[in-house]
């Protein structure tokens, strides 16, 4: 199951990525490519590797969320501080089609990893640099994570109720959309650069707050034209598409989620709880009717059970869900049907589930082959088969503790 080079299938079957990238936000961006098919490879620092190596829950020991963080890929050892271990990096980057780096401006280019260096060693490489506050800011060498990102961001300013705390998250929600978008700026260079007979590589500069900041596409001009700033509405949101959108809670306990986006999908709430359907004919009724309307279904939530409001809403059509844990998720028949939940064998864990390759190409999918592999796994294949180097030098290499 380890070597999948000859077998590989995908929509990036035969690119070739390097990562000089640690933790969340570059890593992801290179899994959505190895979920594709791309032949990725993890530089790591030997001995302590990628610190999302020890990071979240684990079982027996065995931290799980590199399992999945890591899957797809190649890992090997490289000790940048050493000019050996630079000179074996600038060899990945002229193999490479795509570079992955997440370090400090100032250490970038200290070890020949930024843009002007990256670029002079191989003229057609797309260089994808994910930093705290961007390359071009004065802040360019100051330190950044996700959750600074989200807090810059907007979104967590508007996440939360209004006599509460703005509220990250449950998970490292900066890093992950940052990753997505680097995965897209990536896949949107690669086309220029098989449609440009002139394309002269491409340098992808991104910030930890940019891609959360740009998802949130009414904030700007809702405050340049309105002259003040969107605050937090819970679950109702500051900006909501249509009068009715809230989270209630049954009576056996359970929270559902009710929402719409349509004048006509208020108005098959407005029918459900028997409210005078002349009153909420518009846009306008329905959103002087607001609070009126999120009482009365809150009212009529309270009363019922989870299983006969939402068999109710469905016959309504109106649109609503339980809100879902993870044990939800892995007993729901849709995700079932969707596949979106797949078992891998892990050495460490045996049988262990993950989320599919999102999303699905039905032409030529992607596919999970490996978990997360352990550190250093994949030396001999990368820098032996791929790379070219002899025995002798990944000898020396190992010795001197280089790899």
């Amino acid at each position: 199951m380890e070597d999948q080079t000859s077998t590989r299938q995908g929509q990036l079957t035969g690119l070739r990525v390097v990562e000089f990238a640690h933790v969340v936000a570059g890593p992801l961006a290179g899994g959505m490519l190895a979920d594709q098919g791309a032949d990725v490879v993890h530089v790591e620092p030997p001995g302590s590797g990628d610190a999302a190596r020890a990071m979240g829950p684990r079982r027996d020991g065995v931290p799980l969320w590199f399992k999945v963080a890591g899957r797809n890929k190649r890992s090997v050892t490289l000790d940048l501080h050493h000019e050996e271990g630079r000179e074996v990096a600038r060899e990945l980057i002229a193999w490479a089609d795509v570079v992955i780096v997440t370090l400090r401006a100032g250490r970038l280019r200290a070890w020949g990893l930024d843009w002007e260096a990256v670029h002079a060693l191989n003229p057609t490489a797309i260089l994808l640099q994910i930093s705290g506050f961007g390359a071009t800011s004065s802040r360019a060498d100051a330190p950044g994570f996700g959750k600074m990102g989200e807090a810059r961001s907007g979104v967590v300013h508007l996440t939360g109720f209004p006599d509460g705390p703005p509220v990250h998250t449950g998970f490292s929600h900066g890093d992950a959309v940052t990753g997505l978008m680097g995965a897209f700026a990536i896949l949107a260079a690669l086309h220029r650069r098989d449609t440009d007979p002139d394309f002269d590589g491409e340098w992808i500069d991104l910030a930890l707050f940019e891609p959360l900041y740009r998802l949130v596409e009414w904030q700007i001009i809702a405050y340049d034209q309105l002259g003040a700033a969107p605050e937090r509405a819970g679950n109702q949101l500051a900006v909501a598409p249509a009068a009715v959108i809230n989270t209630y809670r049954s009576a056996d306990g359970d929270w559902l989620t009710v929402t719409s986006a349509t004048t006509r999908s208020v108005r098959n709430v407005v029918r459900l709880l028997g409210l005078p359907d002349g009153e909420f004919a518009t846009v306008d009724q329905q959103h002087a009717g607001r609070e009126r309307l999120d009482t009365a279904l809150r009212d009529w939530v309270a009363v019922r059970p989870a299983a006969e409001c939402l068999a109710a809403f469905e016959r309504a059509e109106v649109v609503a869900s339980r809100v879902f844990t993870a044990a939800d998720i892995v007993a729901d028949p849709v995700y079932a049907e969707r596949e979106d939940i797949i078992t891998v064998d892990d050495a460490d864990l045996g049988p262990v589930r993950m989320q599919s390759v999102i999303p699905r190409f039905h032409r030529s999918p992607g596919a999970v082959w490996r978990t997360g592999p352990a550190l250093g796994a994949d030396n001999a294949l990368v820098y032996g088969a791929w790379l070219g180097i002899d025995d002798g030098r990944l000898a020396k290499l190992e010795a001197e503790g280089v790899i």
